[in-house]
C-alpha cells in the first residue's frame, strides 16, 4: 500500500463524517412554541375542605367589601352566575348546567360588592371530576341560550375569551350576558369569568355588572391570581 492509498483512504473518512454531521442537521425544524395539551380526565383529590380554600375577605381589592355566603345562600349565587339556575327550561336542552350539590364540600363561595358601581367579585370553588376541558366543549356548543323559569324568559350568550396565565391544571375564560324581558325594556347583566382547575377543584372568579361598559379587569385578574394561588398552595 503505498502512501498515497492511504491518504486517500483516510481523506474519503473524513468527508463521510462531514457528510454525516451535515445530514443530521438538516432536518425538517418546527416553528412557534410547545402546546400544553389540557387534562381529559381529573386524576387527583385536593383533601382541604372547600370553604378554607377562599380567599379571605380582607383579600379581595379595594373597594370590594367581602363576605363568605352561607350555605343556604350558595345554590341562588350559582343560579345567578350561570343565567340558569336549576329547574329551568333550557333550549338547547344539552346547555342546562350539570347537576350538582350544594353541601358544603361540594361548593363554597364569597362574593365582594363596590358599594359605588354595585358590581361585584365572586369567588366559587366547585368540587368536581369534570375536567375543565368538556365545561369548554359545552360553552363553545352554546354560544346562545334561551332559558324559561316561573313564566320569565331570558337570553343567555357566551363568548370564549383568551385564558390569562396562571399555575393550574387548565384555565378557561369567557364573558357572559343574561338579557331579560322585552329589548330596551328589559334587565340586562354582564359577567366576565375566569375559571381555573386544580385537581377536582374549579376556581372561578367573576365580575358582575348591571351597567354598561368595561369590567375592573385588574381586579378581576389579582383576585382570580390569589384564588387559584391558594388552592395550589394547600
Amino acid at each position: 500500500m503505498t502512501v498515497a492509498d492511504s491518504t486517500r483512504r483516510q481523506f474519503g473518512r473524513v468527508v463521510l463524517c462531514v457528510c454525516a454531521v451535515l445530514l443530521a442537521g438538516c432536518g425538517p425544524t418546527v416553528s412557534g412554541h410547545p402546546v400544553t395539551v389540557p387534562p381529559t380526565a381529573v386524576t387527583r383529590h385536593v383533601s382541604a375542605e372547600l370553604p378554607a380554600l377562599l380567599p379571605d375577605p380582607a383579600q379581595f381589592p379595594a373597594p370590594y367589601v367581602a363576605v363568605v355566603l352561607p350555605q343556604p345562600a350558595v345554590s341562588g349565587a350559582a343560579a345567578d352566575l350561570d343565567g340558569m339556575g336549576r329547574g329551568a327550561r333550557v333550549r338547547p336542552s344539552r346547555c342546562a348546567p350539570a347537576e350538582q350539590g350544594f353541601q358544603p364540600d361540594s361548593v363554597a363561595m364569597a362574593v365582594g360588592s363596590d358599594e359605588v358601581t354595585r358590581a361585584t367579585l365572586t369567588v366559587e370553588l366547585l368540587r368536581t371530576d369534570e375536567p375543565l376541558a368538556a365545561l369548554r366543549a359545552r360553552l363553545t356548543e352554546c354560544g346562545s341560550v334561551r332559558v324559561s323559569r316561573a313564566g320569565a324568559a331570558t337570553t343567555v350568550t357566551t363568548e370564549l375569551d383568551s385564558p390569562p396565565r396562571v399555575a393550574a391544571d387548565d384555565v378557561l375564560a369567557f364573558r357572559r350576558t343574561v338579557r331579560s324581558g322585552s329589548v330596551g325594556a328589559g334587565l340586562t347583566r354582564s359577567m366576565w369569568t375566569r375559571i381555573g382547575q386544580i385537581g377536582d377543584v374549579r376556581v372561578s372568579v367573576t365580575y358582575m355588572s348591571f351597567a354598561e361598559g368595561e369590567p375592573d379587569s385588574a381586579a378581576l385578574e389579582a383576585l382570580f391570581v390569589t384564588a387559584v394561588r391558594k388552592v395550589r398552595e394547600e
